[in-house]
């Protein structure tokens, strides 16, 4: 299982970009061939699982990238040395907000993980639960007007 998790991290920022980009594709299709709609709407169902992958795409690629980004390839002492950092350190983790620290013995610590991953990860999973919301919000509201 630890394998298969591994294997998720590693070509999730590969794959990641691909999923976007396609399912942006068939979102922006979909919504150019359609005519307006007068008034306001919930998306429909489709809409919304296009958005939900796309932002759960975009989160664990992030993720992944973050993770990746010195955790699991090198040793801390490897680690610390690529970013820079001088002299004897510990290395700090913490799983969110993504985080790898190294902290020198003076106090002087140096983020490994790229400033850009949490932002994405933490936007990407509230675009991901609120597109399945309203997904559901609108499943309910048309089988409710059916019953």
């Amino acid at each position: 299982m630890a394998s298969l998790a591994f294997l998720i991290l590693a070509f999730a920022p590969i794959a990641a970009p691909l999923v976007v980009l396609g399912a942006g594709a068939v979102l922006f299709r979909r919504v150019t061939s359609r005519p307006p709609v007068k008034g306001r709407r919930l998306p429909s169902g489709t809409t919304c699982t296009l958005v939900a992958v796309m932002a759960g795409a975009a989160a664990l690629g992030a993720y992944a990238s973050g993770v990746m980004s010195g955790f699991y390839i090198l040793d801390p002492d490897q680690m610390c040395a690529s970013r820079g950092a001088q002299g004897d350190h510990v290395v700090t983790r913490a799983t969110l907000p993504v985080s790898s620290q190294c902290v020198t013995s003076d106090g002087v610590g140096t983020e490994l993980v790229p400033g850009w991953v949490n932002p994405v990860v933490f936007v990407g999973l509230t675009l991901f639960v609120l597109a399945v919301a309203t997904g559901i919000l609108g499943l309910v509201r048309r089988f409710g007007a059916r019953a």
